[in-house]
C-alpha cells in the first residue's frame, strides 16, 4: 500500500518529462546491481542519489539502501567506495531508512575483514551513518580499536568516524576524549596524525566539564608544540570549540588577539584574523571595548597590507553590530570616548584613501557605520570624512570594470544608501556625486550606480525631481550598441527614471525612452522595462510597451500573458481620469476599466499551464475586479439618496420599528450590504496574503494595503451611516512611524489618513444620512482609485519556490476506490511529506513547522441508524510537525463508527520562523468505507432469526382470532 502512495505522489510531481515510476526505476537499478560486469554495477550504484532526489519517500529509500548494503557486503573495495560516496551524497535521506538494524548489520559484517582497506571503508561508512546510529556500542568499540591499528589508511578512517560520532553522541565524546588526549600527547604518535586528531576536540561541547577538559588540553598543546602547523590547527580547533560552547568566547578573543599582537609568523596572524572574523559574525555582543581597541592598535602598527585588510574586515563586521555602541559607551567610572578622538576613527580615516581598494572600502564602511549608529550632534567632521571617502572610492572604482573593483563599488554604494537613510541631510551631496560620476563611468559601474540612485529615491522621493534632467541626458546618449551590459543599463536607467518621475511620466520622457528602445533594444529588455513601469504605476507607458511585444513571442501562452498585462495596464490607465466631486464620470471610468479587466482575466486564464497555473495572478486580478465592482456599486448607492430619497412616512416607520436608520429609507439596507461586501473582499485579500508564502515583502505589503483599503471603506460606512455612535477611530489611526518603503505605499497611507480625518470630522458634526456623508464616501473611493495600482515583483517573477508533497498510507490502488475498515476498529492514517525547494531555498522565509489538519465527513450512510455519541460521528484533528532534512511524518487515529462512506481530507499549512501561519496547501482526499464488523453482524442476524418465528406465531394467532 505504501508503494501505491508513493506512486500517487509521483503522479502529482510533474517534472515535465516522461519518467518511470518509483518501483520500475528501482527494478532497473537492481538489474544493474545484479549484473556480472563491474562497470554496470558501478553505474547502477552511482545513479541512486538521483533516484532518491526524484522519489524521496521512505518505502523506496529503505529498499534501495538495503540493496546497497548487500552490494557493500559482498562487493569489492571499489564498489564499497561507490556505495560510501552515495551514502555521503544522500545524507539527508538516511533517517528515512526504516530497517536500520538490518542495514547496519550488513554494513558492519565487513569490519571483521582481513583487508585493512575494506575495514577503513567500513569505518568511513559508519562515520557517515553517525546521525542515525549515534549510540551503537559495537561501532564505538570498532572505532576505538581501529585508532590503534598499524595501517595508516585504517587509522585515518577511524579518525574521520571518531569526529562524526563525537559530534552526534555525548557518550562517545566523553569516552574517546581521554584516548585522543593520550594519542596526541604520546611520543609514538606521528605529527601528521596528531594534526588530524586535534580537530576532533571541537566536538567536545556536549557539557561544560567536557568542554573545559578539551580546552585545557588545547591550551597545553598550544604552549607545548610551538610549530606553525600545530599552533594553527590547535588555535582553530580552540575557536570552533569556544563558538559551540559559548561560555569561553571572551577568553578565546583575548587569546587570538594575543597571538595576533605577539606572534611574528604571518600564517599564525592570518589564522587569528580569520578566527576573529568568525567570532565577530557569530558573537559580536561578547566583544569588549578593550578587545576592539587592541585590534585597532594592531591594525595601526602593522606594516603589511594583507594583515591590515583582514583586521579591517573584522572591524567593519563589528561596526555594523551592537559592539560599536559598547565601544563608544561610557563605562562606570570612565568617561566615554568621543567618536572623533578614538583609535577606531583614526584608523578608518587613515584607510579611507589607501591605495589598496579593499582597505579603503572597509575604512569607509567603518566610518559610515559609526556615523549612522552614533547619533551625536558634533559629528559634522566625521560625516564629511565618510562622504569624501565614499566619493573618492566611487571615482576610483567606477573607471575600472574588473571584478574586484565592482565588488568594492558595491560596498561603497551600500554605504551610500545606508548614509542617505541614516543621515538624510547628506543625501543631496551623495546623489549629486553619483549623477556627476554616472556620465564618465564604465557600463558595469553605471548599472550598480543606477540601482543605488533608485534605492535612495525610493527612500527620499523629494530628490527624484533633481535627478530627472541628468538621467534623461544620459538616456539619450547611451545604448549605441546591443551588448548585454548596455541592455542591462537601459533597464536600470529606465527604472531610476520611473522612480524619479514619481506620479506620471511626461510626454517628452516617454518619447525619449521609446525612441531609444526602438533603436537598440531587444524584446527581453523592453519587457523588463515594461515590468518596471507596471511596478511603479506608469500604466500608460507599460501598455504601449506590452503592445509592441505581442507579435514578438513564439509561444501562445506568452502571447496571452503579454496580452493580459496590456489589458490590465489599459484598465488601470482608465482610472487616471477620475476627478473629485464628478461621480458620473467616476462610474464611467470604473465601467471602462472593468471592461478591460474582464478581457485581461480571460487572456490570463488562457496563459496558465499545469506547470505554471498563475494562481496568485488570477486571484489578485479577480479580487481587484470585485473591488472595482464594489466601488461602483457603492457610488450608485450613494447616488440613490438623490434619485430615490426616503419617503415622507420614513420617520414614522423608524419610530414604529424602533430602528432609527429606517428614516433614511432603502439606502440603509444597501449600505449594510456594501459594508459586508467590503469586509468579504478584505477577507479574500487576507486569504491571498496567507497563500503567498513565496512572495517578497513588497508584494505582501501591496496585498496588505489593498486589504486595508477594503477595511477603510467598510469602517467609513459604519462610522458615517450605520453606527456612528460606537465608531472608534483610534485603532484605524496611524500605526507607528515606520517609513514607507515605496511611493505607492506613501501615497496610499496619505489617502488613508485624509479619509479617516474627513470621516471623523463628519461623524461629530452631522447626523446620518446627508449628502455630506455620501459625498465623503464617494470622494474616499475616488482618492483610493487615483493612486495608480502597483503590480509588484511576485506578479511577474517568483524568486523563491516552496511546495509540499503529501503521501497517505494506507492508500487505495484506485483514487476513487474507498478503503475498507470495520466500524469497531480505528484507522491509523500515516501522513508523510517532503518539502521541495527551488533554486533559492529560504530566500524570504523558511518553514519552521508543518501543520496537518485531518477531517472526515460522512458522504453516504448504509444500514440502520443507531444512536451514536456525537463525538464519534466526525473526526477533526490537527498536529504540528517539524520537518527534518525536508521530510516529515506523523500518524492520526481515526474512528468511523457510522456505517457508510466517509471522505477524509488532509490539508497542510506551514509556520515560518516568525510564527506566522501560511495556507500553502496541498489538500489531499481519500475515501473510507465503514463496514459492520463480522461478530456484530452475526449477532444481529441471530437476533433477526430469533424474532422471525415469534412474529409468525403472532400473525397465526391474529388469523385464528379473525
Amino acid at each position: 500500500m505504501a508503494s501505491n502512495s508513493t506512486k500517487s505522489f509521483l503522479a502529482d510531481a510533474g517534472y515535465g518529462e516522461q519518467e518511470l515510476d518509483a518501483n520500475s526505476a528501482l527494478m532497473e537499478l537492481d538489474k544493474g546491481l545484479r549484473s556480472g560486469k563491474l562497470g554496470e554495477q558501478c553505474e547502477a550504484v552511482v545513479r541512486f542519489p538521483r533516484l532518491f532526489q526524484k522519489y524521496p519517500f521512505p518505502i523506496l529509500i529503505n529498499s534501495a539502501f538495503l540493496k546497497l548494503a548487500d552490494v557493500f557486503r559482498v562487493g569489492n573495495n571499489f564498489l564499497r567506495l561507490c556505495v560510501l560516496k552515495v551514502t555521503q551524497q544522500s545524507e539527508k535521506h538516511l533517517e528515512k531508512i526504516l530497517n536500520v538494524d538490518e542495514f547496519v548489520k550488513r554494513i558492519f559484517s565487513v569490519i571483521h575483514s582481513n583487508d585493512p582497506v575494506a575495514r577503513a571503508i567500513t569505518l568511513r561508512m559508519l562515520g557517515s551513518l553517525a546521525s542515525i546510529i549515534p549510540e551503537r556500542k559495537n561501532a564505538h568499540h570498532s572505532i576505538r580499536q581501529s585508532l590503534d591499528s598499524h595501517d595508516n589508511v585504517e587509522v585515518e578512517a577511524a579518525v574521520f568516524a571518531a569526529a562524526n560520532f563525537s559530534a552526534q553522541s555525548k557518550d562517545f565524546a566523553v569516552g574517546i576524549c581521554n584516548k585522543i588526549s593520550e594519542m596526541i600527547q604520546g611520543l609514538a604518535t606521528p605529527v601528521d596524525l596528531k594534526l588530524k586528531l586535534i580537530p576532533i576536540l571541537q566536538h567536545m561541547h556536549h557539557d561544560a566539564i567536557l568542554a573545559s577538559s578539551a580546552r585545557q588540553l588545547l591550551q597545553q598543546l598550544v604552549t607545548s608544540y610551538p610549530s606553525t602547523k600545530m599552533v594553527i590547527v590547535s588555535l582553530h580547533t580552540f575557536t570552533l570549540l569556544a563558538a559551540s560552547s559559548l561560555v569561553d568566547t571572551p577568553k578565546q578573543i583575548q587569546l587570538l588577539l594575543q597571538y595576533l599582537k605577539n606572534d611574528p609568523r604571518k600564517a599564525v596572524k592570518r589564522l587569528a584574523i580569520q578566527d576573529l572574523k568568525l567570532l565577530a559574525n557569530k558573537t559580536p555582543h561578547t566583544w569588549s571595548r578593550e578587545n576592539i581597541q587592541a585590534l585597532c592598535e594592531c591594525a595601526l602598527q602593522t606594516p603589511y597590507d594583507s594583515l591590515k585588510l583582514g583586521m579591517l574586515s573584522v572591524l567593519s563586521t563589528l561596526s555594523g553590530t551592537i559592539a560599536i555602541k559598547h565601544y563608544f559607551s561610557a563605562a562606570p567610572g570612565n568617561v566615554g570616548s568621543s567618536p572623533r578622538s578614538s583609535d577606531l576613527v583614526k584608523l578608518a580615516q587613515e584607510c579611507c584613501y589607501h591605495n589598496n581598494r579593499g582597505i579603503a572600502a572597509h575604512g569607509v564602511r567603518v566610518l559610515t557605520n559609526i556615523t549612522v549608529s552614533c547619533q551625536e550632534k558634533d559629528l559634522l567632521a566625521l560625516e564629511q570624512d565618510a562622504v569624501f571617502g565614499l566619493e573618492s572610492l566611487l571615482v576610483l572604482c567606477s573607471q575600472d570594470d574588473s571584478p574586484g573593483a565592482q565588488a568594492t563599488l558595491k560596498i561603497a554604494l551600500n554605504c551610500m544608501v545606508k548614509l542617505a537613510r541614516g543621515r538624510p541631510h547628506l543625501s543631496q551631496s551623495v546623489v549629486e556625486t553619483l549623477l556627476t560620476q554616472l556620465h564618465s563611468a564604465q557600463d558595469a559601474a553605471r548599472i550598480l550606480m543606477c540601482h543605488c540612485l533608485a534605492a535612495i529615491a525610493m527612500q527620499l522621493p523629494v530628490l527624484g525631481d533633481g535627478m530627472l534632467g541628468d538621467l534623461m541626458e544620459l538616456y539619450k546618449v547611451i545604448g549605441r550598441s546591443a551588448t548585454d551590459k548596455q541592455q542591462e543599463l537601459l533597464v536600470s536607467l529606465a527604472t531610476v527614471i520611473f522612480v524619479a518621475s514619481q506620479k506620471a511620466l511626461s510626454a517628452e520622457v516617454k518619447a525619449v525612452i521609446k525612441q531609444q528602445l526602438e533603436s537598440v533594444s531587444n524584446g527581453w529588455t523592453v519587457y523588463r522595462i515594461a515590468r518596471q513601469a507596471s511596478r511603479m504605476g506608469n500604466h500608460d507607458m507599460a501598455r504601449e510597451l506590452y503592445q509592441s511585444l505581442l507579435t514578438q513571442v513564439a509561444s501562445e501562452h506568452f502571447y496571452f500573458w503579454l496580452n493580459s498585462l496590456k489589458e490590465f495596464s489599459h484598465a488601470e490607465q482608465c482610472l487616471t481620469g477620475l476627478e473629485e466631486e464628478n461621480y458620473s464620470s467616476a462610474l464611467s471610468c470604473i465601467a471602462e476599466s472593468l471592461k478591460f479587466y474582464h478581457k485581461g482575466i480571460a487572456s490570463l486564464t488562457a496563459a496558465s499551464t499545469p506547470l505554471n497555473p498563475l494562481s496568485f495572478q488570477c486571484e489578485f486580478v479577480k479580487v481587484r475586479i470585485d473591488l472595482l465592482q464594489a466601488f461602483s456599486q457603492l457610488i450608485c448607492t450613494c447616488n440613490s439618496l438623490k434619485t430615490s430619497p426616503p419617503p415622507a412616512i420614513a420617520t414614522t416607520i423608524a419610530v414604529t420599528l424602533g430602528n432609527d436608520l429606517q428614516r433614511c429609507g432603502r439606502i440603509s439596507n444597501q449600505m449594510k450590504q456594501s459594508m459586508e461586501e467590503f469586509r468579504s473582499l478584505a477577507s479574500r485579500y487576507g486569504d491571498l496574503y496567507q497563500a503567498s508564502f513565496d512572495a517578497d515583502s513588497a508584494t505582501l505589503r501591496n496585498v496588505e494595503l489593498q486589504q486595508q483599503s477594503c477595511l477603510l471603506i467598510s469602517h467609513a460606512i459604519e462610522a458615517l451611516i450605520l453606527d456612528p455612535e460606537s465608531a472608534s477611530f483610534q485603532e484605524y489611526g496611524s500605526t507607528g512611524t515606520a517609513p514607507a518603503d515605496s511611493e505607492y505605499e506613501r501615497r496610499m497611507m496619505s489617502v488613508y489618513n485624509h479619509v479617516l480625518e474627513e470621516v471623523e470630522s463628519l461623524n461629530r458634526k452631522y447626523t446620518p444620512v446627508s449628502y455630506m456623508h455620501t459625498a465623503c464616501l464617494c470622494n474616499a473611493i475616488i482618492a483610493l482609485l487615483k493612486v495608480p495600482l502597483s503590480f509588484q515583483r511576485y506578479f511577474f517573477q517568483k524568486l523563491q519556490s516552496t511546495s509540499i508533497k503529501l503521501a497517505l498510507s494506507p492508500s487505495p490502488r484506485n483514487p476513487a476506490e474507498p478503503i475498507a475498515v470495520h466500524n469497531n476498529q480505528q484507522l491509523a492514517l500515516k501522513v508523510e511529506g517532503v518539502v521541495q525547494h527551488g533554486s533559492k531555498p529560504g530566500l524570504f522565509r523558511k518553514i519552521q513547522s508543518v501543520c496537518l489538519n485531518v477531517s472526515s465527513t460522512l458522504q453516504s450512510k448504509s444500514g440502520q441508524d443507531y444512536k451514536i455519541p456525537l463525538d464519534n460521528m466526525t473526526n477533526e484533528m490537527e498536529q504540528r510537525v517539524e520537518p527534518h532534512n525536508d521530510y516529515f511524518s506523523t500518524q492520526f487515529l481515526l474512528n468511523f463508527a457510522i456505517l457508510g462512506t466517509h471522505n477524509i481530507t488532509v490539508e497542510s499549512s506551514v509556520k515560518d520562523a516568525n510564527g506566522i501561519v501560511w495556507k500553502t496547501g496541498p489538500r489531499t482526499t481519500i475515501f473510507v468505507k465503514s463496514l459492520e464488523d463480522p461478530y456484530s453482524q452475526q449477532i444481529r442476524l441471530q437476533q433477526q432469526q430469533a424474532q422471525q418465528p415469534l412474529q409468525q406465531q403472532q400473525q397465526r394467532n391474529a388469523y385464528t382470532r379473525f
